[in-house]
């Protein structure tokens, strides 16, 4: 079984209790309650597993990732890394950039 499809279909969750608690009232059971450098470890390890092809982490630890390694969650895409702000915060990137970031696709044109 390749990669890919390994992780087919399952999504987790990493990051504060704001954020995991949302995603749990949606649906999504796999939520992991970690900040700072204890939530990149997990990232690190979960991303590794092949258990997720989707894994959402707060934005709020970009900031303890050196640059090569946002870098490297930003532009992968099995397990798809997307990052979420804080409820309230304003996010860093656009819905237009991160379309196209991930899909290839301007939908500002």
């Amino acid at each position: 079984m390749d990669k890919l499809s390994e992780g087919s279909g399952k999504i987790c969750v990493i990051g504060e209790r704001a954020i995991s608690l949302g995603f749990r009232l949606i649906g999504i059971s796999d939520s992991y309650e970690y900040s700072g450098k204890q939530a990149v470890e997990k990232l690190e390890d979960l991303s590794k597993s092949s258990k997720y092809s989707v894994i959402f982490v707060s934005e709020t630890v970009k900031k303890y990732m050196d640059t090569r390694l946002l870098t490297y969650y930003e532009s992968i895409m099995s397990p798809l890394i997307m990052f979420v702000p804080l409820p309230g915060e304003e996010t860093e990137e656009s819905l237009s950039a991160m379309a196209k970031r991930i899909l290839g696709v301007d939908i500002g044109r």
